[in-house]
């Protein structure tokens, strides 16, 4: 029997084709990354989000490449706190190492074999001296040479090339106005760029499936400050705090989210994009997930949600005419926009009371606290109305309401109104909440 598995997972990342069209996604592949077998997939991947309409920029590193080619050299190579320091004699080795990933790479992206997935892509891949850099200089006193960090970024030149369909391909390179190269680290190349693009998302790729925990699990959402807390606790020249350090400081500077996921695991980038849950760690500021009053493009979200509650018989049936005339009523849930959860509010005010209805919360996310992050938003309305009590008919969660403050309450407590449409076929129980000042 044939699988449809592949019609519905299609169908579902519709809304992120359509969010992702038009934006700005940066890229970050370590030279560890462009070394390993999946590199071909990777590309493949790339070509895809641009035939779909993404913005990409990448941002490459070279460091196993460039320590080959100064042991070929006989150079040693010496690094303080994570950071190779560049001595002048050796800069030519790094350039040399860095030029020839960069045309292996523009060779890869321009493939096209009619047995490929890229046959009829036409990819025009550009690069520049976009990046201006400054000398890292001494540190606890060891000169650096000639490794640097970003001092600028050409915003319009890589936005003129975006706009053209151009994929930006940035080395880890930095020009100054001196006319030196400097020997730049990707990640930071790649955050700062990410920044100054004011891009959508950063993506970067790691050996492992992204940031994981103490017991080796994989760590799929951290927050900012989450994510710094953790960077206190790595050592200072750790790869991985190189990587999540790069997540925060463009999360910081205005980057909506970053990712971290793995160069190794086929079909991860478009898994992260195209997926809800994604296949690494993302890092995020406060606006990632919010809970917040509904408006009118809500609606589909809300009747994705809550039609198969209302097919279970757990929820009232509601039009999508109804929804509509009584949307100022709902707060919903958002989480990489989509709706999650959602509730209404309807008071009322002569009674000084409020109904909770229409609360719903997705299966795979009722255990994470969405649902008092939505009942605490419903109270708050409550009380900023001067309602003195809140009540919910319920069918089904009538524990929930109970460790929640909800004390059971009987029909005929009811609000006239309320009391008048009451469906004796549901036998719906009512429990009550007062609510006190804040």
């Amino acid at each position: 029997m044939k699988s449809n598995d592949w019609l519905h997972g299609f169908r579902h990342s519709s809304p992120y084709i359509n969010a992702h069209r038009g934006r700005t996604v940066v890229l970050t592949l370590g030279g560890e990354a462009i070394a390993h077998d999946n590199l071909i997939n990777i590309i493949h991947d790339i070509t895809l989000l641009s035939s779909l309409g993404v913005k990409l920029v990448v941002a490459f590193g070279a460091r196993p490449q460039i320590q080959q080619r100064l042991d070929e050299a006989g150079e040693v190579s010496e690094f303080k706190d994570g950071l190779r320091i560049t001595k002048e004699e050796q800069l030519p080795f790094a350039l040399e190492a860095i030029g020839a990933l960069r045309s292996y790479l523009e060779s890869r992206l321009s493939m096209g074999l009619v047995n490929s997935p890229m046959h009829g892509a036409r990819i025009r891949v550009s690069s520049g001296n976009y990046v201006a850099a400054r000398p890292v200089g001494v540190l606890g006193g060891v000169d650096h040479g000639y490794t640097g960090r970003v001092r600028r970024v050409d915003v319009s030149g890589i936005e003129k090339l975006l706009e053209a369909g151009h994929i930006v391909l940035l080395p880890p390179l930095g020009y100054s106005p001196t006319g030196d190269a400097f020997n730049l680290s990707y990640e930071d190349v790649g955050s700062q760029v990410a920044a100054a693009l004011q891009a959508e998302k950063l993506i970067i790729f790691t050996e492992h499936k992204g940031v994981l925990d103490e017991t080796g699990a994989l760590v799929r959402e951290l927050t900012v400050r989450q994510a710094c807390d953790r960077l206190a606790t790595l050592k200072a020249a750790d790869a991985d705090s190189d990587l999540l350090r790069a997540a925060c400081d463009a999360c910081v500077k205005g980057v909506r989210r970053s990712h971290i996921i793995s160069y190794g695991e086929d079909g991860a980038l478009l898994e992260e994009l195209f997926t809800r849950d994604g296949s690494g760690t993302l890092v995020s500021g406060d606006n990632y997930e919010q809970v917040r009053r509904a408006r009118v493009e809500d609606i589909g979200g809300i009747v994705e949600l809550i039609q198969p509650l209302e097919d279970q018989g757990v929820l009232v049936r509601r039009s999508r005419e109804l929804l509509e005339t009584e949307v100022d009523c709902f707060v919903v849930a958002e989480r990489d926009g989509m709706i999650v959860g959602c509730a209404a509010l309807y008071a009322y005010p002569e009674e000084s009371a409020g109904e909770l209805s229409c609360f719903a919360v997705d299966p795979a996310y009722r255990r994470a606290g969405r649902g008092d992050d939505i009942l605490a938003m419903i109270e708050s309305r409550a009380r900023g109305m001067s309602l003195a009590q809140l009540f919910v008919l319920t069918t089904q969660t009538e524990h929930w309401f109970r460790e929640r403050g909800f004390e059971p309450s009987k029909v005929q407590s009811l609000p006239g109104p309320k009391l008048a449409s009451y469906n004796t076929q549901r036998n719906s129980k009512v429990f009550v909440k007062r609510l006190g000042s804040l």
